[in-house]
Formats: structure tokens, sequence, C-alpha cells
């Protein structure tokens, strides 16, 4: 896969830590440019990491959870001249905890980062692949979007949302050379049960998957043109089938268990 600078250039996002890391540095052990995006002071880091790989990589540190992060991150890649052969929109957040007694704040940006920011971000980078009939995209969903998720309602809702706009918008280019790619992990062992302050629940304890093996197999499925991927341990796939076949208020009876806090310690 060539641009028209002889090198394919991808756009991976949340890239500082975790999945978002490792799928940087897949792209980049398999020859793309990259440009890393995410939020936080060690951004830098990964770039100076994912460099080593000789590939390209240039860094936008903003917050797509804004209106604005979005458009800064859009008018970087506008300014590069790069045509983007990949983007990897990974970025998200979650937050545990009883709804009504959780910050709306927390929620709502939740909702921009998880929701609002794919969208953007999809509708500012997808006519361009359109138009050059040629692209691939990988939402980084979960096993989370297959089940309602206590104590954790809007991040279910939000993979929920990742994963049906993925399909939905991977049927309307099936005439063409664009794909979408939606990537479903399980736990995983990232900073993300730290920050959404689930390390008491079972969920939060229980043994995860590797981010490097969880980012090359979205990788895969990515370049393979896949249209998902419950990527990670066997549980991860039954969970991911059970969803399909029992009723949401078992499947949410099921997930109260492991993410209801306290839960670590009965």
């Amino acid at each position: 896969m060539e641009t028209q600078n002889g090198t394919p250039f991808a756009v991976i996002t949340g890239a500082s830590s975790g999945i978002g890391y490792e799928l940087a540095n897949q792209f980049a052990r398999h020859g793309f440019d990259i440009l890393v995006v995410a939020e936080d002071a060690r951004l830098e880091d990964a770039k100076r990491r994912l460099s080593e790989q000789n590939a390209k990589v240039e860094s936008l540190r903003v917050d797509l959870a804004t209106h604005d992060g979005v458009e800064t991150l859009n008018r970087q890649i506008q300014s590069s001249g790069r045509f983007i052969d990949a983007v990897a929109i990974n970025a998200g957040v979650g937050v545990q905890g009883a709804f009504w007694e959780t910050s709306l704040d927390a929620q709502l940006n939740l909702i921009a980062l998880n929701v609002t920011s794919a969208v953007h971000l999809t509708h500012r980078i997808l006519p361009g692949m359109v138009a050059r009939n040629h692209g691939r995209i990988l939402y980084t969903s979960s096993v989370a979007a297959t089940a309602p998720g206590p104590f954790m309602s809007s991040y279910n809702a939000s993979k929920a949302f990742l994963k049906s706009f993925a399909e939905g918008i991977r049927n309307e280019l099936k005439d063409t050379n664009v794909t979408v790619t939606t990537l479903m992990p399980g736990a995983t062992e990232t900073d993300f049960f730290r920050r959404a302050g689930m390390e008491d629940t079972k969920l939060g304890v229980s043994e995860k998957d590797d981010p490097a093996d969880v980012a090359r197999e979205g990788f895969e499925a990515l370049m393979e043109g896949k249209d998902h991927i419950v990527a990670g341990s066997f549980k991860n796939k039954v969970q991911a089938t059970l969803a399909h076949v029992l009723p949401d208020t078992l499947t949410a009876e099921m997930h109260r268990k492991q993410s209801e806090p306290g839960s670590a310690e009965r």
C-alpha cells in the first residue's frame, strides 16, 4: 500500500499508551509513517519509542473530547499534504459507578470522546478516502458493546454505538475499496481501569490480555479488511457469543457481578 509519497500514512488516536500505543507500534513496524495523537504528556515518550522502529513519527497533543481538538487534528492532517491510508480511532475513556452518583461532566466527557469525536473525525477523513477509493478505518470498540453495563452504563453504550456506527458505514462503503473494521477487546492490561476508578471491582483485578496481542490482532484484521475482530482471550469470544443468545436482563446481571464497586472483595 503506497501513498503519493511512496510510504503509507496512518493516524492513531489515544496513542500514548495501551492499545493505542501498540496499534501505532504495529503500523510503524509495517512500514507506515504515523501521526500519533493523545492529550497527555506521555505522548512525547511514546513518539520517541515509536521512532526507534525507523518510522517517520509525528505527534499532536490535543484533547479530542472537544470540537476544537478534532478540528486541530484535521488541520494538521490537511497541512501535512499526505493522503491517509489508515486511521485507528482508538481514544476513549470510562466512568465507573452508579450513574446518578457520578459526575455529569465526566459522563458528558465520555460521550464527547468515545462517541462524538469518533463521528466528527470520521466525517472529516472519510470523504477523502471515498474520493480516492482507498483507505482503512479501525474503531476500537469492546466486547462491552455486546451487553448492558451496570456501573459502566455510558461506557458500554458508547462502545455499542461505535460497533453499530462502524457496521453501518461499512455497508455504505461495500462497493468501494474503503474498509471499516471494529476491534473488540475484553479486559486488557492498560491504564483504563485505574483511570475509570475500577480497581476495587472483579473486572479491575481480573487477569487481563496483553495490549500488544490485542493490537496485533486488530491490525491484522484491519489489513485483511475484516468487519470485526473479538481480540484477546477465548473468554472474550465466549462472552460475545453468549450476548447474542442471552436476554439483556441476564447479561446486565452478569456484568454487574464484575463491575459493581467493591466486588473485588466478594
